[in-house]
């Protein structure tokens, strides 16, 4: 398995469907169904023993989550705007955020009116 080239409060530019963001989240490999994946999925089989990550998307308010050999990092140093970001981070320094204090072992603490998609 490889080891994540990301880490949660980057910045990342999606390089297929060319949006901003910031992860939130990192899996080694891929953790959803298999369901979920031949849904998004279909048309790219992306690899599933290599890191996925969950991400805020700038000017949304959904979260997705993508594989590694999709994203790059953002080095425009501009805040992500998503009304998770000021709940999970304080400040934006070189192009990654420094968490809030709502986060329990190394996981996003979501108020149960907000929710995920």
């Amino acid at each position: 398995m490889m080891k994540p080239c990301f880490k949660i409060g980057q910045l990342i530019h999606h390089k297929r469907f060319d949006y901003r963001g910031v992860i939130i989240g990192v899996d080694d490999c891929f953790l959803l169904t298999d369901e979920w994946y031949e849904h998004m999925c279909k048309n790219t089989k992306p690899p599933k023993d290599k890191p996925w990550y969950n991400v805020l998307v700038h000017n949304a308010t959904h979260t997705t989550y993508v594989t590694e050999q999709n994203i790059i990092l953002d080095d425009s140093d501009e805040d992500i705007i998503h009304p998770m970001v000021p709940l999970l981070f304080i400040t934006l320094k070189n192009g990654i955020y420094s968490k809030s204090s709502n986060w329990a072992d190394g996981k996003p603490i979501i108020p149960n009116e907000i929710g995920m998609a």
